[in-house]
């Protein structure tokens, strides 16, 4: 392939292209000179309108989440149609990967257990972020974690195989791939440091047990098991550097491709965003415009965790501007399915209206309250014990143990609590069979969060007769 293939819609598609599961890859340089990333949709995937629309509401939801200050996603800049394919452009470049990194490269040291431990964390900072707007990754794993030029893990690609698929959001996968990416890690980046392994190793098992919430507090509680400095990245980006000179090496070094037959430069007027629908009245020529965060911050994210011990996203104030622009004479836009993409647009904006809401204080149960059928219970009965927890109204994971008076083992629950709601409810199922007289009682107790000299549990009991 050319080194240099042409524009699309203000970005310069460049040397680099790799594919995956949703397409071919491209890197790419915005208008203002910055890199930036191009994926360009397998056909085969988006040919059905219903998968088109689930794309768009995907992306859009994805732009939401960032410029509400959720700072883990690889930033979207548009999502185009352009000569029958389907673009997605990003703001920001989507290489290296993790997947990158774990690869032998001559010269390259490999990134250590601190490395890890500060990738992990952030990862899970914008995954229960991600959760709490409702939402879902998808498709977690090597190649989708992104690390920036700061050191720090974003993610790219998020929803969009879950769109592409019809798949609806499911956390408990992403929490999963969370798991499995930590072990990869632990055997991996922390080979050389097993009590930091170890560490990886439990908050996997944390996490698939308890949630993401606990994992990565079990990782901030182990910060002594990692190499003194882990918090200032000094190692990845160490790597990053090495990574970054033998990649730009490695292609320079390469023997020069055939030509391939020359594409024409797509008309500016066969370029249609399908992010942006004018209303009545509108100019079509209105530029597409995005906000993202500025560029290095003076202390990583992962960095504040570390030393703060905070639970709450990270966030940045938007600055800089990107702007995607086209020929006004010559921009001649097809008409897209105006109806489902207000129907999507009508989804963000409830959305963003949670999102605006949300308060960065950290969710709170102030009190809690056990139910139970005051009517003795019949033959063959499954009773329902109501658990009303009362909490603050922020948004966050609450854990919880329900304790039965037939059983010595507890059940433990991990719940997540969106922001808005002061009050959750959560059920426990108890099964009587046989004969006879007989009087259950249910606890349960309130594992996190919680109040410092606080516990809080309560118990109600029910009568069985058959």
């Amino acid at each position: 392939m050319n080194t240099d293939r042409g524009g699309l819609a203000g970005f310069r598609l460049t040397h680099r292209t790799w594919t995956d599961e949703l397409g071919t890859w491209s890197s790419a340089v915005a208008a203002d000179g910055r890199p930036a990333g191009a994926l360009s949709f397998d056909p085969r995937l988006i040919g059905d309108p219903a998968t088109r629309e689930r794309l768009v509401g995907a992306v859009v939801a994805d732009r939401k989440l960032t410029q509400a200050g959720v700072t883990g996603l690889v930033p979207i800049a548009d999502l185009i149609a352009a000569q029958g394919e389907v673009w997605l452009l990003t703001a920001e470049p989507v290489n290296p990967t993790v997947a990158d990194l774990l690869s032998e490269t001559p010269g390259v040291p490999r990134p250590d257990a601190g490395s890890a431990a500060g990738v992990l964390v952030e990862i899970a900072q914008t995954l229960l972020a991600v959760h709490a707007a409702g939402l879902a990754h998808g498709a977690l794993h090597p190649g989708t974690v992104v690390i920036a030029a700061d050191g720090s893990a974003r993610l790219a690609e998020r929803g969009l195989a879950d769109a592409i698929h019809g798949r609806p959001p499911a956390p408990e996968r992403d929490v999963a791939a969370w798991s499995s990416l930590a072990r990869g890690l632990a055997a991996s980046w922390a080979a050389s440091s097993p009590r930091a392994a170890g560490l990886f190793e439990r908050a996997a098992a944390t996490a698939s047990t308890h949630g993401l919430a606990p994992a990565r507090d079990a990782l901030l509680a182990g910060r002594d098991l990692l190499p003194p400095g882990f918090d200032t990245r000094d190692r990845l980006l160490e790597t990053l550097h090495l990574w970054t000179a033998y990649d730009a090496r490695t292609r320079d070094g390469r023997q020069a491709p055939a030509p391939a037959p020359a594409l024409p430069a797509p008309d500016e007027g066969d370029i249609v965003t399908l992010l942006h629908v004018p209303r009545s009245g509108e100019s079509r020529t209105e530029d597409v415009v995005m906000r993202f965060g500025p560029g290095v911050p003076v202390e990583t994210t992962a960095a504040q965790l570390w030393r703060a011990g905070r639970d709450q996203q990270q966030t940045e104030p938007p600055s800089d501007r990107l702007r995607v622009l086209g020929a006004p004479a010559r921009r001649r836009r097809r008409r897209t399915a105006v109806s489902s993409v207000v129907l999507a647009l009508m989804v963000v904006a409830a959305l963003v209206a949670w999102l605006l809401r949300s308060s960065a204080v950290p969710l709170a149960v102030t009190e809690l309250d056990v139910v139970a059928p005051k009517k003795t219970q019949g033959c063959g009965a499954t009773v329902k014990i109501k658990g009303l927890l009362a909490t603050n109204g922020s948004a966050g994971e609450i854990r919880y143990q329900w304790k039965r008076s037939d059983r010595k083992e507890t059940i433990e629950q991990t719940d997540t609590v969106a922001s808005g709601k002061t009050s959750h409810e959560v059920i426990l199922q108890w099964s009587v069979k046989g004969e006879g007289s007989f009087k259950g009682t249910a606890t349960l107790r309130l594992l996190s969060p919680l109040s410092e000299g606080k516990k809080l549990q309560d118990k109600a009991s029910f009568n069985f007769k058959c």
